[in-house]
């Protein structure tokens, strides 16, 4: 196999490896009828599954704002009590299908995206369910720092019955 013939394969793997972390779940339907000014702004993370991105932080918040290009720039923050100190990720992201369709890519490094899919949302955008490209990813989002343990628990048992190992969500303090 010549160097070009490499480089061409390299670069088909790369475009699959890359363009694969934006697929939702298999059976995990996102939204439709999605308003992004509605979504706008700031979300409060109830629960997650456990990643070492966020692993140990606390106060967690999701802010989304409308970028020029049509996109959505994104501003994760945590509080990592160990440290004493505050974390933040910037990135940017943008919809994989229409803007109706609440099924987006967002990318925290560089050229690399993964799936940010908004499954279950309140019809007045105050709680919302999110996964990732797998269901080893999954977010229980609010528009205020506490949400009732009713609404909880219908969100955790739509998840459970969804695939979701629920029984690993960390239940994120706000204090």
């Amino acid at each position: 196999m010549n160097a070009l013939t490499r480089k061409n394969l390299f670069c088909a793997f790369l475009v699959v490896y890359l363009s694969g972390c934006t697929h939702a779940p298999k059976g995990i339907e996102p939204v439709t009828g999605f308003e992004l000014d509605r979504y706008l702004g700031q979300w409060f993370e109830i629960a997650r599954l456990d990643h070492s991105f966020e692993r140990g932080l606390t106060r967690v918040t999701a802010d989304y704002s409308l970028r020029d290009d049509g996109g959505v720039d994104v501003v994760n923050r945590g509080y990592d009590a160990r440290k004493d100190k505050w974390k933040s990720a910037e990135g940017r992201a943008y919809f994989v299908k229409d803007p109706g369709t609440a099924h987006l890519k967002v990318s925290f490094f560089g050229p690399f995206y993964g799936a940010y899919v908004v499954f279950g949302l309140d019809p007045d955008y105050r709680y919302a369910l999110v996964s990732g490209p797998d269901r080893d990813y999954l977010w229980i989002l609010a528009r205020e720092p506490d949400l009732d343990q009713a609404t909880i628990d219908r969100l955790v048992t739509r998840a459970a019955e969804l695939g979701f190992p629920t029984h690993e969500l960390i239940f994120v303090p706000h204090e």
